[in-house]
This record gives structure tokens, C-alpha cells and sequence, in this order.
């Protein structure tokens, strides 16, 4: 028995990671710790599991798109990440790349109407 599912959840997860980079950089305007990240994304309807969020958060410090600093707030340290100037450069890139696509993308779905 094929499973007709599998294959298009796939594909909307191949979608989905496609913007991931851009929705985290979206949220990091503005200092944020892992787990409060983590609950922004989910409240605006983009859920993240946090075995791709903290490679991915990794990923864009080494990229120089992010900063970290640890505090010790009045609980556990907690490491903490803003856009970086490189990465408020590149959130500013994304953003204009993202509403060119979205433009074409309506287009050429329109043409299926």
C-alpha cells in the first residue's frame, strides 16, 4: 500500500526549510534567547523543532549573521542572539529577495485559476 501523504508532506517540509533561515532572522531584530525564539516562531505559525533550530542558530554565528552573548538573568544562564550588522545587511537582502518571490510566486499560481 502507497502512502499518497508522504510525499507531499515532503515536499511542504522542503518548502518549509526554504524560509526557516529568514523567519528566524525576522525574530532576531531584537535580543532573544533559544526557547523564547522557539515560542515567537510558534505563535506567528512557524513551528520549529529544537533539534533544527539551535544547528541552524549555530550555523548563522558562523555565517557572522548572528551574535551570542551569555546572561544570568534571575535564572540559568541563558545564551542569547541578535542580528549581527552583517546579519541586519542580509535579514534587509532576504527580506526584498522574499517579496520579489512571493510576487512571482502569486502570478504564476494565479495562472492555474
Amino acid at each position: 500500500m502507497v502512502d499518497d501523504a508522504a510525499p507531499a508532506t515532503k515536499l511542504e517540509t522542503d518548502l518549509r526549510k526554504g524560509v526557516l533561515v529568514l523567519a528566524v532572522l525576522s525574530q532576531l531584530r531584537t535580543r532573544q534567547y533559544g526557547y523564547s525564539l522557539r515560542q515567537a516562531l510558534a505563535e506567528r505559525g512557524m513551528p520549529i523543532e529544537e533539534g533544527t533550530l539551535y544547528p541552524l542558530l549555530r550555523r548563522l554565528e558562523g555565517q557572522g549573521l548572528l551574535a551570542s552573548e551569555w546572561f544570568a538573568d534571575d535564572g540559568p544562564p541563558r545564551r542569547y542572539y541578535e542580528l549581527s550588522p552583517q546579519g541586519r545587511e542580509q535579514y534587509r537582502s532576504l527580506t526584498a529577495a522574499w517579496g520579489s518571490l512571493t510576487s512571482v510566486m502569486g502570478r504564476l499560481l494565479q495562472e492555474d485559476d
